[in-house]
């Protein structure tokens, strides 16, 4: 033994482990063997070769495993604390030898047990497997050096055995179960493999040993606590059926919507870990202590609990993972996870060097100096004092995101200056005076509202959990809410909005753990009863108010496209799944621009960009998933291509605005028109099929060749002969702000050729002048004037844009600069440099057209038509529009 203690790597291992050295004293093979294998990783493979499955004798088997496990353990020892390896080594080496020990045992022990054949269920009469879930940091392969493994066992079907001497499914794995666990646990003069903590199975250590997956699933359904779905995020099959086992698992741990309830049922869970700490006096727990590695689990199971039903990529198991994914989908803060995952690393180093003393499964401090020293030492610090202030260091940071994730939101209900309002909503006179003198001007109808509310059936269903949200949401609402100009109205959105989602507890606790979330709420609801209208729709958008750095941040579609389609993905071939996450995605990224548009964060022409880049960002992807759906493609890529009109062609997209389409292909092949018909019904339903979801779009086809009598998808050639040869000049009209949006970039680029040369055509003037005079009239006869509308009315937004139209069919012959897709206000700077236009005229008439957009779009979400006083300022450049119209066209 004396080289091997001498070799300078495992001296220092000696040095540190009284574990090691012990080892080493009785097994001086064994410290020779590690000493000359010290610089490779033992690995898997090295693992299954010391291992001879066909030893027939129980003794000699433990003996392998046992000694299997110490020469695993004796390496790792010995290149950690060299410096040879890391954390993710040590792990992944661990739980190698979990997983391989325990399929090991499992097989010898079926093997072995011949008396009573194999276990057939009774329904699909297929032989049985006992499937051994690994549960903890075993299930996240993130298992200690010297832990537990905590094991549940499950089989598919009930059934008997088909031997001579039958027994049930359930006898037969009981007994299997049983020797797997003497295998591994057994302490024998070799020592044991993995100590065995059953007690996470169904009804714990009272509970069967096994469970069918009739009875776990029944177990999970009738008696599932909080605590098991927390434990079961990290169940992962070690033998058997995983995929079976996990579509009986994840609807129980994920739920479909987002489960904000966790807050409050994981807090409660902590706040148990927390007073048995403090009773067993375990403040020096570095695992379950503050700051411990525990709250550092806990803030990134609270995430997956509450989304990872919605968001796939969130249903890790590995604790690291999901911290970096947090931070991918910019959940938590990238400082806040690189923080986290540094503690993490710090604490499990230390709890690995905690337990390499004596191989012991504890994560307390040493309590006396000898040992103080050498932990400091392992850990890099030259003594106790410099070890402990980094440990400090992380655990307060743990302690921090921890309670910043955990906040606990202070009782309302009681302590509010206004929950009387809400507790005697019944009591008339009182509730409306104290509403009056908050300022509320119906105080008697709010009044009226809140005791309806109260006394409705709907409220007095509701568990006595989300009536206490309900309680400790409304006082500081009804406060809030009287800080806007328009309070009354304010405050009665906002209750349609909890009456709406007062069954729907997650948004409650949302709401309630959340206050800061209110005045983001309030703000909203104050500004625009369509804003208000669209978020009481989709109350799932109120987990956007969480956030006000992602709620008002700038969008990146190249991001967001990313995003998607990397959560389309993990959905794999569920279509209903896949609509629902692409409109939740639209959803959430137009509720965002609303509130970047009601804090005045966008102008409008930006915001109409951002809308039409969604659109844009949408049909592509929609196009991407409905090809890979539609059988029997002909072409692995579709050379097919979506060509937006009107709003979205011209870039000036509204919030509630349908998409213009027209499908066009360049194809040859004789499938092609069949193929792509069926791919531009997909599409359509794709876009606006109702789904529990909502729809994405409202989807308009009548712009193409032949309008509704027309084919669905056109050649580019078939298209360019229309337009050459048939179509109107309206048609024309309406290719001014047509533009390629998704599909085969090549079909795009050949139909703006065809669009650019088909508005290059010289045109005979008055002929043009008498067709779009008489298309504005027929507009007229549908569309009349009417006070208050700056749509339709004369020298308002339909005459610039008819004044547009004529322009680029009559002068985009000569300069064809006028054909390029930049929108009205441009185009009209652009005429006036040709001189089509006087440059004064030119620039009033811009001015004008932005001035009725934007008191266009400020109307529609205050879900009324302009006044006459706010049209009163334009009545001068409308007037100049209706001049250039007469100059133009000779007509008044």
């Amino acid at each position: 033994m004396n080289d091997a203690v001498n070799h300078p790597t495992l001296a220092a291992a000696l040095a540190h482990s009284r574990y090691l050295a012990s080892l080493f004293q009785r097994t001086p093979a064994l410290a020779e063997r590690t000493a000359a294998e010290l610089a490779q990783p033992f690995d898997l493979a090295a693992m299954q070769a010391m291992l001879t499955p066909t030893e027939t004798d129980e003794a000699a088997f433990k003996r392998q495993l046992r000694q299997l496990r110490q020469a695993v353990m004796a390496r790792l020892i010995a290149r950690e604390l060299g410096g040879l390896s890391d954390l993710d080594e040590a792990l992944r080496t661990v739980s190698d030898l979990a997983d391989l020990t325990v399929c090991a045992a499992l097989q010898w022990a079926i093997a072995r047990e011949d008396r009573y054949g194999r276990p057939i269920g009774e329904d699909t009469g297929a032989p049985q497997q006992l499937i051994v879930v690994g549960m903890g940091k075993l299930g996240g392969h993130e298992l200690n050096v010297s832990s537990d493994i905590d094991l549940i066992f499950v089989y598919d079907e009930a059934g008997e055995t088909d031997g001579e001497r039958r027994i049930s499914n359930q006898e037969y794995f009981t007994l299997i179960g049983k020797k797997l666990i003497n295998l591994l646990a057994d302490v024998t003069e070799d020592g044991f493999v993995f100590r065995v903590d059953m007690r996470l199975r169904p009804f714990g250590d009272s509970g069967a040993l096994v469970s069918s997956f009739a009875a776990l699933e029944n177990y999970l359904l009738t008696q599932g606590r909080e605590w098991e779905r927390y434990a079961w995020i990290k169940g992962r099959a070690l033998s058997g059926d995983d995929s079976g086992l996990m579509q009986l698992i994840s609807p129980f741990v994920y739920r479909k919507y987002l489960d904000y309830g966790a807050y409050a049922s994981m807090r409660e869970l902590h706040s148990q870990i927390r007073r048995e700490v403090a009773r067993r006096d375990m403040a020096e727990n570095i695992k379950l202590g503050p700051g411990g590695i525990r709250e550092i689990e806990f803030i990134g199971q609270v995430f997956q609990l509450i989304r990872g039903g919605r968001v796939k990529t969130l249903q890790e198991r590995s604790t690291r993972a999901t911290l970096r994914e947090l931070a991918r989908l910019n959940l938590l803060a990238g400082d806040s996870v690189d923080e986290l995952l540094a503690a993490y690393e710090f604490l499990r180093n230390l709890e690995h060097r905690l337990m390499y003393l004596d191989d012991a499964q504890t994560q307390m401090l040493p309590g006396n100096d000898e040992d103080k020293g050498r932990i400091a030492r392992a850990m890099g610090h030259p003594d106790w004092t410099a070890f402990s202030t980094a440990l400090e260091r992380h655990r307060a940071i743990v302690t921090r995101h921890f309670e910043q994730v955990f906040v606990l939101p202070a009782d309302q209900d009681r302590i509010h200056p206004h929950a009387t309002l809400w507790q005697n909503a019944e009591n008339g006179d009182d509730t409306a005076q104290g509403l009056a003198r908050l300022g509320y001007a119906d105080a008697a109808e709010i009044q009226r509202r809140l005791a309806m509310f109260r006394g409705s059936g709907r409220y007095q269903q509701m568990s006595e959990r989300s009536q206490r949200r309900i309680g400790a949401i409304l006082p500081p609402l009804i406060e809030v809410a009287a800080g806007y100009p328009n309070p009354d109205d304010t405050f009665t959105r906002i209750l349609d909005l909890l009456e709406a989602i007062g069954r729907r507890e997650s948004y409650l606790a949302l709401l309630a753990e959340h206050p800061q979330t209110l005045k983001r709420l309030a703000d909203l609801y104050s500004a625009s009863p369509w804003v208000s209208q669209y978020l009481t729709r989709h109350p799932i958008l109120l987990d956007e108010l969480l956030d006000q750095r992602l709620l008002y941040q700038a969008p990146d579609w190249n991001a967001a496209g990313e995003a998607i389609r990397h959560e389309l993905a993990q959905v794999e071939d569920d279509t209903e799944a896949k609509m629902d996450l692409l409109r939740h995605f639209q959803h959430t990224q137009v509720f965002r621009l609303v509130a970047q548009d009601i804090a005045g964060l966008l102008p409008l022409e930006k915001l109409s960009d951002h809308l039409s880049d969604l659109a844009d960002l949408v049909l592509a992807v929609t196009m991407e998933e409905a090809w890979r759906e539609l059988p029997r493609r002909h072409v692995e890529e579709p050379q097919f291509a979506a060509i937006g009109y009107g709003k979205l062609g011209g870039k000036e997209l509204g919030y509630a605005s349908d998409l213009d389409l027209v499908f066009v292909y360049d194809d040859d092949h004789p499938d092609a028109a069949e193929n792509y018909a069926r791919f531009a019904k997909k599409i359509v339903n794709w876009l606006n099929a109702p789904t529990p979801a909502g729809i994405l779009y409202d989807i308009d086809l009548r712009l193409r060749p032949n309008g509704s009598s027309g084919l669905l998808v056109s050649t580019v050639e078939a298209f360019e002969q229309y337009q050459c040869d048939s179509a109107w000049v309206w048609e024309h009209q309406a290719l001014t702000r047509a533009r390629f949006v998704a599909g085969d970039v090549r079909v795009g680029r050949s139909f703006e050729a065809v669009r650019d040369a088909v508005l290059r055509r010289q045109r005979d003037l008055p002929a043009l002048t008498a067709e779009v005079v008489k298309m504005r009239n027929r507009m007229l006869e549908t569309h009349p004037e009417r006070p208050g509308e700056v749509k339709h009315c004369r020298g308002g937004i339909v005459d610039v844009e008819f004044i547009v139209q004529f322009l680029i069919l009559g002068y985009a012959w000569l300069y064809p600069d006028l054909t390029a897709n930049r929108g009205n206000i441009a185009l009209l700077a652009t005429a006036a440099t040709h001189n089509l236009i006087d440059a004064t005229t030119a620039d009033t008439a811009r001015a004008t057209y932005r001035a009725l957009r934007r008191l266009q779009h400020a109307s529609r979400l205050a879900g009324r038509d302009p006044t006459p006083e706010a049209l009163a300022p334009l009545a001068e450049g409308m007037a100049t529009v209706r001049a250039l119209w007469q100059t133009l066209l000779g007509e008044s």
